[in-house]
């Protein structure tokens, strides 16, 4: 740092996570999509070498396909927890995939009982019959202290989740959301503009808050959430290419345009441990 530069020190570290494979793409996509557990093993202790401190898990079947089989995800967290320790906050993911309603997603992680887990509004509620069979789950993740982030799509899904919260089908707690920039779709692309809706329904919660976008504009959508005091998660999941439309090598390489970015704006990136610290902190 030069001499006379400051730093926004009242600013919270900066949780970058990496959602390396998601339910869709495969090796097709991208040759370095990592499926196997060993595969999603090194990849992971990439991203943390680049300043991620979260992975974002999915899993496949024999088939290739996307599962919530609570056994494949013991095996890839068995596998990452050899290659990093503690040193990254793994998130299973409870996606439908177009596959598994509600009832196999909370299946899932009874059985599991992971560290962490996202958790669509759409899809874990979809409707007021739903709302009971959540609110015991929610409960349960609580008593479990399983840290939860709720996936929001839309400003009308910021709105149902805040409902759900203020009505007690969500418990009380600061949890960690995170607002999905764009669509899946060939030419989508996400734009810094698509999070502007997010933030002014989300208000004054001081709850943390992620977001994840599509397409080459994925880093300056996530810096511009970093800005705003956000956290960011990137990775191939929702984008395969570099800020400057070259295909990105790998994972690694989006995890570290983040972390340049975030040095450029002066915010301190988070490791495993300040990440759970936040969280845990946010919900009281």
């Amino acid at each position: 740092m030069t001499a006379g530069a400051t730093r926004r020190d009242d600013w919270t570290p900066l949780i970058v996570a990496v959602a390396p494979t998601g339910a869709y793409r495969s090796k097709a996509d991208h040759p370095a999509l990592p499926e196997t557990a060993a595969e999603i093993a090194a990849t992971a202790a990439a991203c943390r070498e680049q300043g991620a401190a979260m992975i974002h898990l999915h899993v496949r079947d024999r088939e290739g396909r996307h599962t919530v089989d609570a056994d494949a995800y013991r095996r890839a967290t068995d596998a990452i927890r050899g290659a990093v320790g503690d040193d990254l906050i793994i998130q299973v993911t409870s996606e439908s995939g177009g596959r598994f309603g509600p009832d196999a997603q909370m299946a899932m992680v009874r059985e599991l009982r992971p560290e962490a887990v996202s958790l669509a509004v759409r899809e874990l509620v979809p409707d007021a019959t739903r709302e009971a069979a959540a609110a015991a789950f929610l409960a349960w993740l609580e008593r479990e202290r399983i840290l939860p982030q709720f996936i929001l799509y839309t400003v009308e899904d910021v709105a149902r989740y805040r409902d759900l919260r203020a009505r007690g089908v969500v418990p009380g707690g600061g949890f960690f959301t995170l607002f999905v920039l764009g669509r899946y779709g060939v030419a989508e692309h996400s734009s810094p503009r698509d999070l502007m809706p997010f933030v002014a329904a989300w208000s004054d919660d001081p709850a943390p808050w992620a977001a994840c976008a599509f397409g080459r504009r994925e880093c300056a959508c996530a810096m511009t959430a970093a800005a705003l005091g956000g956290h960011v998660r990137v990775g191939f999941e929702n984008n395969l290419l570099l800020s400057d439309g070259r295909p990105a090598p790998d994972n690694a390489a989006l995890v570290a345009q983040a972390r340049i970015g975030a040095e450029v704006i002066g915010r301190v990136l988070a490791d495993g441990a300040t990440a759970r610290n936040i969280l845990w902190q946010a919900i009281g």
